[in-house]
């Protein structure tokens, strides 16, 4: 059974989303604050969020920013387009405006529990937002794609491979040798400082570190949730 969080301080607008979603046979979650919405999410991992912005505590746009690789749909009253634009660019999948009639909510649910399921099925690799296609070599970081360079890529693939372990410099250069035999030890700095910049762009935060004198790793996760 699929879970969904309703985060929400109108009683009346969370007991009516419950009762739909329940009726569809959702499993339904409830926190009426953006604080209580933190203590929710770190003991329980819904396959998504609706949330509302104008919160007790923390705010929705204060929230947002710490739930990980959960597909997270707002629900507003705020219409402005540059609200939207802005919540979308910052990592909401989708945006509602309050009221709404509760087919679309429905089926704008429908979509994204769709789509994070055929993502979750995919040939690739996972690293906290990354999202590597190891079958069309695509990436993307917080579903936005991020084109690589055939030797970005081989050196991305091996990182998120050994998330857990620094690799040395000599190790990258041979292990990404048979698909780039064109990275040289010099180079490598380079191909290295281009990739994460263009992660740290797309991602607004760093995912690969480097380890003085020994090589690099990917970064662990520093907020409170963790892609799964």
């Amino acid at each position: 059974m699929k879970s969904i969080a309703v985060i929400d301080d109108d009683i009346y607008i969370g007991d009516m989303m419950e009762e739909v979603l329940k009726k569809e046979g959702y499993e339904v979650l409830r926190a009426y604050s953006g604080t209580e919405a933190v203590y929710l999410l770190k003991e329980h991992r819904p396959d998504l969020v609706l949330l509302d912005l104008m919160l007790p505590g923390l705010s929705g746009e204060q929230v947002l920013p710490l739930i990980r690789g959960i597909p997270v749909i707002v629900v507003s009253a705020r219409a402005d387009v540059g609200d939207k634009v802005k919540l979308l660019r910052e990592g909401a999948a989708d945006y509602i405006t309050k009221p709404f009639d509760t087919r679309e909510m429905l089926a704008r649910i429908d979509v994204q529990l769709r789509a994070a399921a055929s993502l979750g099925s995919s040939e690739g690799l996972v690293f906290r937002e990354l999202r590597l296609d190891t079958a069309s070599r695509g990436l993307s970081v917080q579903g936005k794609a991020v084109r690589l360079t055939r030797t970005e890529y081989a050196i991305l693939k091996l990182l998120m491979q050994n998330p857990k372990h620094v690799l040395t410099k000599a190790v990258l250069l041979e292990r990404i040798s048979t698909d780039t035999p064109d990275c040289t030890e010099s180079s490598l700095k380079i191909h290295v400082s281009n990739l994460r910049k263009k992660l740290r762009e797309a991602g607004k935060e760093d995912y690969i570190e480097a380890v003085w004198g020994i090589g690099y790793k990917m970064k662990e996760e520093e907020e409170i949730f963790t892609v799964s």
